[in-house]
């Protein structure tokens, strides 16, 4: 039976703080309690809404491993209190996951499957290290030059890219400058203020003299890693990481981090059914692959055909969040696409703001939402690179 093809909504968009990991203000909390927030702070954003309705949870995550493991979708989606009808999935695209989910959900509501879904993403790089992971590749990688990228670490291809497309120290240093200046300043604007739920972290110290367990609450409701005191001449003394005489670092390179965001995507049917007013409609979506050892200049391939499907020009867009895995990657992307310096990350990216893989494309997805209706512009996208080289960019409209 054919289903006619209908429009996605979004009616809420929200997330968490970003905390530095591993020693962030984060580090405590799981990723599935991360989740759990973020989807019960969407669920408020639309109170007429009756959670019954919602069909399904998709959620982003790029380690689904240990407290993120177990299909943490689904787990989330009833410890958020989600009637047990709903269904949960956890989707792995790395560092576009969260972007992923969002496409995922707003396809299924499209075709007519379903007409209201949660689209989430949650990471906690405190709890699940990178550094502490033992991969196994196949053997076949190593069976030649071919496939060798897949093994290559992200680092090494944001220096394959950084020569290959002749970015310099200095220009890294200054766009990772410019991250932490755009972030402190759209932070003291209040600029953050409708995408951040605030969340309360609550720590527990055993007192071994009396016995008792001391119980300390705090509320977190700004972004952790902007830093103020972070200048050219800071930068420039850090040595490269991954190669020797390499120009990619610690300062110019995003912080790893803990997060969660969520958005409720639904049909217009449910639009009418409960009165809701949409905040943007979903437009397109596309991935494409490009080497692996290349991973991070993917956007340029991906970018365009998102504008293809959504039939409009690079001109249109009004908001763009290039996920900025690195300096490097951001600005070949940026110079290769000819995107506007304006229009890209105004408040700041994952170099200062943070970028907790998997959580990423659902936290972007909430800023340009909310960008997009406080400075009255129609069209935003959301693009990243991913790991073992691919693209991805997502298109809204505000409605």
């Amino acid at each position: 039976m054919s289903r006619q093809i209908q429009e996605a909504y979004i009616v809420a968009a929200t997330r968490t703080p970003i905390g530095r990991a591993p020693r962030g203000v984060l580090r405590h909390t799981r990723p599935d309690t991360l989740l759990v927030h973020a989807i019960q702070s969407a669920l408020a954003q639309v109170p007429g809404l009756d959670p019954a309705r919602i069909e399904d949870v998709v959620a982003g995550c790029a380690i689904p491993e240990g407290p993120q493991g177990m299909n943490v979708a689904r787990i989330g989606a009833l410890l958020a209190g989600l009637p047990q009808s709903v269904g949960g999935v956890t989707v792995n695209r790395f560092c576009a996951s969260g972007l992923t989910a969002l496409a995922m959900a707003a396809d299924r509501i499209r075709v007519g499957e379903a007409d209201a879904i949660i689209a989430a993403g949650t990471e906690s790089m405190s709890q699940v290290r990178m550094d502490k992971l033992l991969p196994s590749f196949n053997p076949a990688v190593f069976e030649g030059d071919e496939n060798i990228g897949i093994a290559y670490g992200m680092g090494l291809t944001a220096e394959k890219v950084a020569e290959r497309w002749k970015v310099s120290r200095e220009d890294q240093d200054a766009f990772a400058l410019q991250s932490h200046q755009r972030a402190l300043a759209a932070q003291q604007a209040g600029e953050f203020a409708d995408e951040i739920t605030p969340i309360e972290v609550v720590r527990r110290t055993p007192g071994l003299d009396s016995g008792e367990v001391r119980v300390d609450r705090m509320e977190v409701a700004l972004d952790e890693g902007p830093r103020a005191d972070t200048s050219l001449e800071a930068l420039a003394r850090l040595r490269p990481v991954f190669a020797a005489r390499g120009s990619v670092t610690a300062g110019n390179s995003s912080q790893t981090s803990d997060g969660a965001g969520a958005l409720i995507v639904v049909s217009e049917k449910v639009l009418k059914e409960f009165n809701l007013t949409p905040l943007a409609r979903f437009v397109s979506f596309a991935v494409r692959g490009v080497p692996p050892e290349i991973m991070g200049i993917g956007p340029k391939e991906a970018v365009p055909a998102a504008l293809a499907r959504a039939g409009i020009r690079q001109e249109d867009l009004g908001w763009i969040e290039l996920n900025e895995a690195f300096a490097a990657q951001s600005l070949a992307v940026m110079r290769d696409l000819g995107l506007d310096p304006a229009k890209v990350n105004p408040l700041g990216g994952a170099i200062a703001l943070g970028h907790p893989l998997g959580a990423t494309g659902a936290i972007r997805a909430a800023t340009v939402v909310h960008g997009l209706r406080r400075r009255q512009l129609e069209y935003g996208m959301v693009t990243m690179c991913v790991g073992t080289g691919m693209g991805a960019a997502g298109i809204l409209q505000r409605v």
